[in-house]
């Protein structure tokens, strides 16, 4: 098949698009570059720089390669960042994706992967997270991506268009068989944050608060390998366009681990001290979530093969080694 990769230069995109690449598919990367890396595209995908909020370029790029499929990775993602910044979030996550709808209609493109969040779900009101809890996000990132799905609901009942709307939890480390060079820009998320702290780009990281309901009392996160993640874009892709039915799912791993687990494995993994300042708590930072992917399973029969704790911090450090940061 032929598929357009909108955002394949970013971190998760470039893994995304090695995972399309290897398992048989003609990809075509498009990407403004605005945190996308050149590093981060394959030779055997070409290449359109361009942006989403370019339509006329958009659609030009969308037709220019008789594309039977999008995936759409292009947003901005720190949920911190969006209750500071809304405007931000409004133009490039909710105008952006309207226009990526719409040229996707325009140019006969009828079957979308679309790379969502579990901020969709804000506090749990239960765990493991599963796909009928209730999608009340609290912060406007997960806001914006639970209305993206909305449109997506309405466009395949109007526009006859089929999704899948995957609902990713925390995404960490690289690429297994080390093919993605470039470094992810400005990272909030922990593991590349201490990860730039044990490389010394940062003197220290903070922990946000060690004072919740958790063994010992940092938050607890379920982190699933970007390899994973990518894996489950093919599976999906393969789903809807076999059963002409769209779907939601969960991609998890299942297990949650503290901050301070994840601390002390880079520790030691590492060899370096990473110094660590606890610091108050983040607004809408709930202590515990995890999540359910047995749908997942069910229907696609993806399982996560890579996220244990050890890969997810050795597969980081092993790409913090190369330090090919910040260069375009």
């Amino acid at each position: 098949m032929n598929i357009l990769i909108i955002g394949g230069a970013g971190y998760i995109g470039s893994h995304v698009t090695a995972e399309f690449l290897g398992s048989g598919h003609n990809c075509a990367v498009f990407d403004n570059l605005s945190s996308g890396l050149r590093e981060n595209l394959f030779p055997q995908a070409g290449f359109i720089h361009g942006d989403i909020h370019d339509y006329s370029g958009l659609l030009n790029a969308m037709k220019s390669g008789s594309f039977n499929a999008l995936v759409h990775l292009a947003a901005s993602k720190a949920a911190g960042e969006s209750m500071l910044n809304p405007e931000k979030y409004s133009r490039n996550n909710i105008i952006g994706t309207l226009n990526i709808l719409n040229a996707a209609c325009e140019a006969g493109i009828k079957n979308i992967v679309f790379s969502s969040s579990a901020a969709v779900y804000g506090e749990p009101q239960y765990l493991p997270i599963d796909e009928k809890h209730p999608a009340m996000p609290e912060n406007y990132y997960g806001f914006t991506k639970l209305e993206i799905e909305k449109f997506l609901f309405w466009y395949e009942k109007i526009k006859n268009i089929r999704y899948a709307a995957l609902r990713y939890f925390n995404a960490a480390g690289y690429d297994v068989k080390g093919r993605i060079k470039g470094l992810e820009q400005n990272p909030a998320n922990l593991i590349p944050v201490i990860m730039e702290t044990a490389c010394g780009i940062r003197k220290e990281m903070q922990i946000f608060g060690n004072d919740y309901d958790t063994p010992d009392g940092t938050c607890i996160r379920d982190y699933v390998h970007a390899g994973d993640l990518a894996s489950a874009h093919t599976f999906a892709l393969d789903y809807i366009m076999k059963n002409d039915r769209s779907i939601t799912v969960n991609l998890a791993s299942e297990k949650g681990y503290s901050v301070t687990e994840v601390l002390e494995t880079a520790r030691k993994v590492t060899g370096r001290n990473i110094s660590a300042n606890i610091t108050g708590r983040r607004s809408g930072d709930p202590a515990k979530l995890y999540a359910s992917s047995a749908l997942a399973r069910e229907l696609l029969g993806w399982k996560a093969k890579y996220s244990d704790i050890e890969t997810l911090i050795k597969t980081s450090w092993a790409a913090y080694q190369g330090l090919t940061i910040n260069s375009k």
